[in-house]
């Protein structure tokens, strides 16, 4: 995908760095298996969050690449096999984004920013956990906490969004996104390999990220705050007194709310609501005609910015992923399937092989690049889309190579992600009913 991704940005940016702090740039992540749930998820604390149409333990993982187009087990293991060892062992130059550092650690590089961010780090944690790697999990890990993990200052308990490829902080704010899937990742790793001692309990560790997260703001340093707004009850784009007044879509994530809300040891009700609110906002976001939402959002839905983030680019891809996910694992909202309808739609109109990667929200094409990013997310807003609408996304993700080059990091973490997702191995991981 193109570098330009992490320039920098109009106005919004140009207020950023007058402030306290850097920002992330938007970059161009005995064994005990469970492969499904046992216990449906049961609500004792008031919401407004919709009504759930099925338990947890109704998901049903649909493999697409078999549904739609007719591929085996094999074939589809095959596929998973073959991206994991390009993008995790391939070649040093040109194929992996994985890079061990001494006997027990390792990052996930941005190759076209040359640095490690929390986005690729807890990528790489999710894609670890959800294929049983748990050596690579750990190693991931221990990288981010030794390097990323905050001990002291105003952001202490949050992650420096990056870092240099040796491990010094580029920047001590965080990401939103990059905390939302450490914790949900270290949820999933208790649950499939059980909680060992010191970093690697890992549910210890997700529980006192989820506190940081939603306890920042008490301390009053004057300079960090909630990562989620207390009243709006929305992720915020930067948690940082001047840059958490508006969100980014793209780090809304409610299926993972949810699970919190049943999980977490405190603030049940509050991630209960969050995940109702996340719901709302898509709807509020997305253009009711293509679909489309904008990099970044003020908190009622519309453009926080005048600058090329007030359109669909490259985090937004995202936003088709996160609908669909949501919709497959809880079915709150039915407007999810219309949403994902809508905007495999718009993008089937712009050429299913040769769909820009970027779009005002009324459709104006933006760029005459194809990535396979956005192609990978879409394949994933299939889940939730009509089978007409969504095969050809399908059978676009199986043809699609593995990334490779210097636009291997983000689009490579997409492609991945995806082929979990399309392939049904992509899964919420609960033993023995809810943790508690």
């Amino acid at each position: 995908m193109p570098v330009t991704r992490g320039s920098l940005f109009g106005l919004v940016v140009i207020s950023l760095l007058l402030s306290d702090c850097s920002i992330p740039s938007i970059s161009i992540v005995p064994t005990v298996t469970s492969l499904s749930p046992t216990q449906p998820l049961i609500r004792v604390f008031p919401t407004p969050i919709p009504a759930l149409t099925k338990p947890l333990e109704g998901i049903t993982y649909r493999n697409l690449f078999q549904e739609y187009l007719g591929k085996s087990d094999a074939e589809v293991q095959e596929k998973l096999d073959a991206a994991w060892q390009q993008l995790f062992y391939g070649a040093y130059d040109y194929q992996r984004i994985y890079y061990p550092v001494s006997s027990d650690m390792a990052y996930i590089e941005d190759i076209g920013n040359h640095d490690v961010r929390t986005e690729g780090m807890s990528y790489g944690m999710m894609i670890a956990v959800q294929l049983d790697k748990k050596a690579e999990f750990d190693r991931i890990w221990k990288w981010t906490k030794i390097y990323m993990y905050q001990t002291d200052g105003p952001y202490k308990g949050y992650f420096a969004w990056h870092c240099s490829t040796d491990g010094k902080q580029l920047a001590a704010n965080p990401a939103s996104d990059g905390e939302e899937w450490f914790v949900t990742a270290l949820f999933f790793a208790s649950t499939r390999w059980g909680n060992g001692q010191g970093i690697f309990n890992y549910k210890l560790q997700a529980q006192a990220i989820l506190d940081t997260m939603r306890n920042k703001t008490a301390e009053d340093n004057g300079i960090a705050t909630d990562m989620f707004d207390p009243n709006i009850k929305q992720v915020v784009f930067v948690p940082s007194v001047r840059n958490s007044m508006f969100t980014d879509p793209s780090y809304h994530l409610p299926e993972y709310y949810e699970l919190w809300a049943h999980w977490a040891d405190k603030d049940n009700a509050f991630w209960a609501d969050a995940a109702g609110v996340s719901r709302d906002f898509f709807r509020k976001a997305a253009n009711p005609e293509t679909g489309l939402m904008p990099d970044y959002a003020n908190f009622d839905g519309t453009p926080a910015t005048t600058d090329e983030h007030k359109d669909f680019r490259f985090d937004a891809w995202r936003t088709l992923s996160n609908v669909a996910v949501d919709y497959v694992w809880f079915g709150a909202d039915p407007w999810q399937v219309e949403q994902s309808n809508r905007v495999l739609t718009f993008l089937a109109s712009q050429g299913l092989g040769s769909y820009p990667n970027q779009y005002s929200l009324e459709g104006k094409v933006l760029s005459s690049d194809h990535s396979t990013g956005l192609v990978a997310m879409s394949a994933v807003a299939a889940l939730a889309a009509n089978p007409d609408k969504g095969k050809p996304f399908v059978q676009a993700l199986w043809d699609t190579k593995i990334p490779s080059g210097k636009g291997r990091y983000y689009d490579g973490m997409l492609y991945m992600l995806a082929l979990l997702h399309v392939s049904g191995n992509f899964q919420v991981y609960i033993l023995g009913g809810l943790p508690k």
